[in-house]
């Protein structure tokens, strides 16, 4: 499956981000060393699931690395129109393209395993769409200083994820309400009331539960869905705000810094005495 990231947002003055970004894209932002989107692309690389990354907004002079074959396209414009380039790259790759990952440049916690089980997860239906969400509890037991928008439902509070699967004609039908959507990702309500008043009134009141929600959506646009919940918290910890981002520059500076303590403490165990005498006495016997 071909992972599509969209990528081409510049905050502009007045955005939260703009004096983290110098005026280049806000997945360039460094995060413990690394350009923000960098982290996702390491992920992508890592997972057995993506054939090919795809990212948007960039540029190789962007001087990124991926162990996946890496194309760009240049930013579109819109969300949507993005997201449909990236689609209509990924049929060029592969005429029998059926789904696609949509990737947010700012979620750099993910990991490939997370990937591979979101595939995983997700290929055992066929389904249009296939939406991820967070429970509340699950965000704020791994990132509690978090402060994420939550939507209230009968049942349960959820945050979106950042990584979802598509299937391609998500690209080409349904482009009205599925911009709607797009660009109101950011607000619960609005979201609502793009499916239906009704819909934003049970929402408001909370009387719908998520399933009933997900219903309401897919039945509104005409399309068939499924929702994912995460246990993990990484794959909808976006980067939105600077408390966010130094929340992600902490966290994964102090992943590197025990990865680098056992790289280390593993370098020494194989040139111990007792492990260099096992491995000749190995070689010996074949």
């Amino acid at each position: 499956m071909d992972a599509i990231i969209t990528a081409g947002g510049i905050p502009q003055p007045g955005d939260r981000l703009y004096a983290f970004s110098n005026g280049n894209s806000k997945a360039l932002i460094d995060v413990a060393g690394k350009p923000m989107v960098q982290w996702i692309l390491d992920a992508l690389s890592d997972s057995k699931k993506v054939d090919n990354v795809i990212v948007i907004g960039l540029t190789p002079k962007s001087g990124l690395t991926c162990k996946k074959p890496l194309h760009y396209i240049s930013n579109q414009g819109r969300m949507l129109a993005n997201i449909v380039a990236g689609v209509n790259k990924s049929i060029e790759l592969n005429k029998k393209t059926e789904y696609v990952l949509l990737v947010s440049s700012d979620i750099p916690a993910l990991k490939g395993e997370m990937v591979d089980w979101l595939v995983d997860n997700a290929m055992q239906t066929r389904e249009d769409i296939y939406y991820g969400i967070c429970p509340r509890d699950v965000m704020e037991a791994r990132y509690p200083a978090s402060n994420r928008t939550y939507t209230k439902l009968k049942d349960m509070e959820v945050c979106g994820a950042d990584i979802n699967v598509i299937h391609v004609s998500m690209a080409t039908e349904h482009l009205d309400t599925w911009e709607q959507l797009i660009g109101n990702r950011k607000s619960p309500l609005r979201q609502a009331a793009v499916v239906g008043w009704d819909t934003l009134f049970q929402l408001f009141t909370r009387q719908i539960t998520l399933q009933e929600l997900a219903d309401k959506a897919c039945q509104r646009i005409g399309i068939k869905g499924r929702i994912i919940i995460w246990s993990q918290a990484e794959p909808c910890m976006d980067v939105d705000k600077p408390h966010q981002l130094e929340i992600m520059r902490e966290d994964l500076a102090l992943q590197k810094k025990k990865e680098a303590a056992a790289a280390k403490r593993s370098a020494r165990k194989m040139t111990s005495p007792k492990v260099r005498t096992q491995i000749k006495a190995k070689a010996k016997q074949k």
